[in-house]
């Protein structure tokens, strides 16, 4: 087995023991959803209903004809009151459908298991994850079927699944490996026989040992399935690093996993993965961690799609007195928001909320040319030359640099002892690439 660990990375404080013995809670059903058609990598979802329509819990109501793409569907049953741009974790504004619920959940269709589900073809099987509307859970949102579809000449040897949640504060997957272990082990089966691999490792940070040991009881009769106990560092659970440590592969620049012969998937990925092949079950909720010094009671909840983040905090009994910023996502790679009345979405892993002390505000000091960057980058990138380039709009250098190397885990930023905002003008240099790249093609 290999050594568990990766070059670079960070240990910031883990803050896990918020939420790290909460059970999984079901909220209660929202007054409202929102529904952005948007909630993944590709091309939007196009709406299929109109304002006014009624519409049952798990009825698609947005569809496409977009390969990378994925549909999504009703998380309520009752009344479609909008469809406009409404507000989206992202930090823009995205068209989205209003459904207010009539409190009934009443089912499109009871979705009963199928017992003979592993003897579907792998066709139906990726037939059933893309009517589903799945995307990666673990927070990039790539669509699942696109990424279960690896071209003939890029064969696929080794599935890792991701259950590492290095993130500080989050610990949504770890509740779901020690509550639906089982289920995660048929989705993973579901995954290797798609992509007709016979190896698979899950990968597991060591601050779970309770995880460790429970997919190890249950895998210890499958002698293509095997547990890898990794170091707590951060970004242990970035899919590249996470391939190094597990495999040794290093996946070259710019290219994907698939390269090494590799795939990755998240281990609630994996059980929308199930449940979608094994009863045809749409992606209409997720477990969402809520936590930090600014909620009262911290939880890990199971929300429908669409959820507004208001209410999930409601059901955590609100705000502390002193909560000051609210994030999608950890502290490290997620968004702030502006208003909680952002919709939870397929991408949402948790909603963290800092208090007045740890949401300081950083003031920026001119770079001490340290290295810590550099040195802890897991990349093996130069953050501050990097971000020096895309600050001043010379793209050419930041692209030789590696811009588009960097994977935006916020470790340069968190090291940085200037306070630099590194991230941030690499984001901006990536940004201002995808515009100069779209300029030149039109």
């Amino acid at each position: 087995m290999r050594s568990k660990g990766f070059r670079g990375g960070a240990h910031p404080p883990e803050e896990k023991h918020w939420t790290e013995q909460s059970s999984i809670q079901d909220l209660p059903l929202p007054e409202k959803v929102i529904i952005p058609l948007q909630q993944h990598l590709g091309a939007p979802a196009q709406p299929v209903v109109e304002k006014g329509d009624t519409v049952k819990t798990g009825q698609p109501v947005g569809k496409t004809d977009t390969f990378v793409s994925v549909p999504c569907h009703a998380s309520v049953s009752g009344t479609v009151t909008a469809i406009e741009p409404y507000p989206h974790p992202l930090g823009m504004d995205l068209l989205s459908i209003v459904i207010e619920s009539d409190g009934k959940d009443t089912w499109m269709n009871t979705f009963p298991a199928d017992p003979r589900y592993m003897d579907l073809s792998v066709e139906e099987m990726k037939k059933r994850i893309h009517g589903a509307g799945i995307a990666g859970l673990g927070g990039a949102a790539f669509p699942t079927h696109v990424k279960l579809s690896p071209p003939p000449e890029k064969p696929i040897d080794t599935v890792l699944l991701n259950g590492a949640e290095c993130e500080p504060y989050l610990t949504a997957d770890h509740r779901l490996m020690l509550e639906k272990s089982r289920e995660i082990l048929n989705g993973l089966r579901i995954i290797m026989k798609i992509l007709g691999v016979r190896k698979a490792v899950i990968g597991i940070e060591k601050n779970k040992p309770d995880a460790i040991q429970v997919m190890r009881h249950y895998t210890f009769s499958d002698k293509n399935i095997s547990v890898l106990p990794l170091k707590v560092k951060y970004p242990q659970g970035a899919e590249k690093q996470l391939i190094k440590a597990a495999t040794g592969r290093e996946v070259p620049s710019q290219k994907l996993p698939m390269e090494v012969g590799c795939l990755v998937h998240n281990v609630g990925t994996a059980l929308a993965i199930f449940e979608a092949v094994s009863s045809c079950k749409p992606l209409i909720e997720r477990v969402v961690t809520v936590t930090g010094p600014g909620i009262r009671t911290p939880k890990n909840i199971r929300v429908r799609i669409g959820t507004p983040f208001r209410n999930v905090i409601a059901f955590c009994d609100g705000y502390t007195d002193t909560a000051a910023k609210i994030i999608n996502g950890g502290p490290m790679m997620g968004i702030a928001q502006y208003t909680d009345e952002v919709p939870v979405i397929k991408g949402t892993s948790g909603i963290v909320v800092l208090d007045k002390k740890t949401a300081t505000l950083r003031n920026e000091h001119p770079c001490i040319a340290c290295a810590r960057c550099v040195e802890i980058c897991p990349m093996r990138l130069l953050p501050n030359r990097i971000a020096n380039f895309a600050e001043y709009k010379h793209m050419d250098e930041a692209l030789g640099l590696g811009l588009l190397d960097c994977i935006e885990c916020g470790t340069c930023s968190y090291i940085c002892p200037a306070k630099r905002n590194l991230v941030h003008y690499i984001k901006l240099g990536k940004a201002l690439s995808s515009e100069k790249q779209m300029m030149q093609a039109g």
